[in-house]
């Protein structure tokens, strides 16, 4: 059985009004991840996913890519002990 694991990121660049919590949602979405999305207020965009390994790491390597209008410059991410304690996936409307 592959290892559960959970990863923090912080995404830079322009990411809000792109729709880029959306894609972030769907992509988390179809690999059955946990988590939640939300906009900061300096401008970027904040993550928590859970899940599988290798379907955590692929969403890492789609939000380097982000959406069609979407420019990403940087993705910081901490990994963190996963604790199951989210049920799928929610883009969060408060800011940070």
């Amino acid at each position: 059985m592959e290892a559960i694991v959970r990863a923090h990121a912080c995404v830079r660049g322009k990411v809000q009004g792109v729709g880029f919590r959306a894609f972030v949602q769907m992509e988390a979405s179809k690999r059955s991840l946990h988590g939640w999305v939300r906009n900061r207020a300096e401008g970027g965009v904040e993550l928590e996913v859970e899940g599988p390994q290798s379907s955590v790491h692929a969403l890492i390597e789609a939000i380097h890519q982000g959406p069609p209008l979407s420019q990403v410059l940087q993705v910081t991410v901490d990994w963190k002990d996963p604790n199951r304690q989210t049920e799928g996936f929610h883009v969060l409307r408060t800011y940070l």
